[in-house]
């Protein structure tokens, strides 16, 4: 149980650093890209994306490794499970999707609860964070809001 508790306090720092970088380095290269302002949500849309995939994965690795090599549970009762698998469930648990043809059982059920907190606090702040770059160059452009 503990590296599982280690495991989710690791990916929850890893996955803010991540975030957090991704949206700093947005924050100072926007203003200096010489794009109409829709393209530079596009860039926001995009990096943001990327942010959250890469998220993903490393959730993703993480419960592969947990179940295939420390034996800490299972994903789903499909026989062998994949790294394919395991990013799959990835990304419903992150994105509050839910449970479908992937459930786990044992103690890495700990670890799918601390992504999906996890996913929902950084999807919000992605949110806010592309309101008030498109408010901001809405208003820098004159456009009605």
């Amino acid at each position: 149980m503990i590296t599982i508790a280690l495991s989710c306090l690791l990916l929850v720092v890893l996955t803010t650093v991540i975030h957090y970088e991704a949206l700093r380095a947005l924050g100072s290269s926007l203003s200096r890209l010489d794009v109409p302002a829709r393209a530079k949500l596009i860039v926001v849309i995009l990096a943001t994306f990327l942010a959250h995939s890469l998220e993903m994965l490393l959730y993703g690795i993480a419960f592969f490794t947990l179940v295939h090599y420390f034996g800490l549970g299972t994903l789903g009762g499909h026989g062998v499970l994949t790294l394919t698998q395991s990013v799959y469930f990835s990304a419903e648990t992150y994105t509050s999707l839910g449970f479908g043809d992937i459930v786990p059982t044992g103690p890495i059920r700990l670890l799918a609860g601390a992504e999906t907190l996890n996913g929902l606090l950084l999807i919000g702040w992605t949110a806010s964070y592309t309101y008030i770059a498109m408010e901001r160059y809405w208003r820098a452009n004159g456009a009605p809001h």
